[in-house]
């Protein structure tokens, strides 16, 4: 008798959980397992239930299945201490493709897909979002429950200081730095800005732009991109990320510039789409020059800056830690700013939930998982937790708000830049 592993042309997403022999070491690593103590809540029982899937033991549609597949965060954790190589990541996408073709997103998953990333429309909701955020009614609403905490989210956007921010790439002009500090011939990078940066984080994207002129960089950003996909792949929806992809792959076009990215899950997708675009060519080539800001200021320094007395509690994102594997680069960022106090959190690189839609989908999931990070943040009271991803930054600083613990979230880029202002290095 064939066996599924054996069928040709086997969709390598489930391939690429062959190698797990149930060891157990991904338990301890995966934040819904420590929440639940479920082992259908743990990568190695939802490989289980994925290989059922797939032999054709489990019907799609079967609660048992779609529930734990649901509640998965996607953060990869599971994948570095995997002895075995397991490509969780894969096969969870896999799956839960697979599962789509039996039924549709919920309600508020897709409404919040729609408004986030369609071209057209998206930028008119985060419009009217950053006049909510202007008027401070989110920081005042924020809290528990699940209308508080968005606005909490919102809240955590605003920039610091609420200064009035300049549009990175799009005409807006940024300051330059100055003269004397900038290298004679400085080389090309090209700023993806992705859907939810553009709209809520511009200012990471003008101090993207500042800290890598210090640093030898001329930033341009290509006028025709559109979001990365990578929401549409975490829900099942792999067409139409791959859709997204190819009007990417072609507004960035052929040339060698680094594609410099300041969101996680942006760069994770970004650097996948090698994998998505299998049989283009162009998308390899294009993966290749993906790198987050971290990685491209390290490679030049960064250069030192102005003394910030700040007391900082870096928390690395699930999808630049765990699925780009990237570590030193963002410390390093810390350490080019005198004075600047970085803070061991016990357990920073667990998830903090918010996992793209997960946050929406999955509310009590979610502050289940964000509950011992924000306990272990009280205990250590910082001033500023700093992360590189949008969903990172909004699910922490809503909590931090809803706990009421006085730090607030920004992103590492900020706070060299604010070091770089001190200094004066910007004209």
């Amino acid at each position: 008798m064939t066996t599924t592993a054996d069928t040709p042309h086997r969709d390598a997403g489930f391939a690429a959980l062959d190698p797990c022999v149930h060891c157990g070491f991904c338990l301890q690593a995966c934040p819904t397992f420590l929440a639940t103590g479920d082992e259908a809540d743990s990568p190695r029982g939802r490989i289980e239930l994925i290989r059922s899937l797939e032999r054709g033991e489990l019907a799609l549609d079967d609660r048992s299945v779609t529930e734990h597949l649901d509640r998965c965060l996607g953060c990869r954790a599971c994948e570095p201490v995997c002895p075995s190589g397991v490509g969780y990541g894969r096969g969870l996408e896999t799956a839960r493709a697979l599962l789509m073709r039996t039924r549709r997103l919920p309600w508020m998953a897709r409404v919040a897909l729609t408004m986030m990333t369609t071209p057209g429309l998206s930028p008119v909701v985060y419009a009217f979002a950053r006049v909510l955020r202007a008027l401070r009614f989110p920081g005042w609403l924020a809290g528990w429950g699940r209308l508080r905490f968005a606005m909490g989210m919102l809240a955590a956007t605003r920039p610091e200081g609420g200064r009035t921010r300049s549009r990175a790439g799009t005409g807006g002009r940024v300051e330059a730095p100055t003269a004397f500090d900038r290298p004679r011939q400085p080389s090309t990078a090209l700023l993806f800005r992705g859907c939810i940066m553009d709209g809520l984080f511009s200012h990471v994207h003008d101090a993207t732009v500042r800290t890598l002129g210090v640093n030898g960089y001329d930033v341009t950003s290509p006028a025709a991109q559109v979001c990365c996909g990578a929401l549409h792949v975490h829900a099942g929806l792999p067409e139409e990320a791959r859709a997204l992809a190819r009007r990417n792959v072609a507004a960035f076009g052929e040339g060698s510039e680094p594609i410099v990215v300041n969101s996680a899950g942006c760069g994770a997708m970004l650097k996948d789409y090698g994998h998505l675009l299998h049989d283009d060519p162009r998308a390899r080539a294009f993966a290749e020059r993906v790198r987050d800001v971290s990685e491209l200021l390290a490679e030049r320094g960064p250069a030192p800056g102005a003394p910030l007395d700040v007391r900082v509690s870096y928390d690395p994102p699930c999808h630049l830690l765990h699925a780009q594997r990237i570590a030193e680069p963002p410390l390093r960022l810390f350490r080019a700013v005198p004075v600047l106090q970085l803070v061991q959190t016990p357990d920073a690189a667990q998830c903090c939930g918010s996992a793209g839609l997960f946050t929406l989908v999955e509310p009590e999931m979610s502050r289940a998982v964000l509950a011992p990070k924000l306990a272990q943040l009280r205990q250590v009271a910082p001033q500023v937790v700093a992360t590189g991803n949008p969903g990172c930054l909004m699910q922490l600083g809503a909590g931090l708000q809803a706990a009421g613990i006085s730090a607030r979230v920004q992103h590492p880029v900020e706070l060299l830049d604010a070091s770089y202002r001190r200094a004066g290095f910007y004209a």
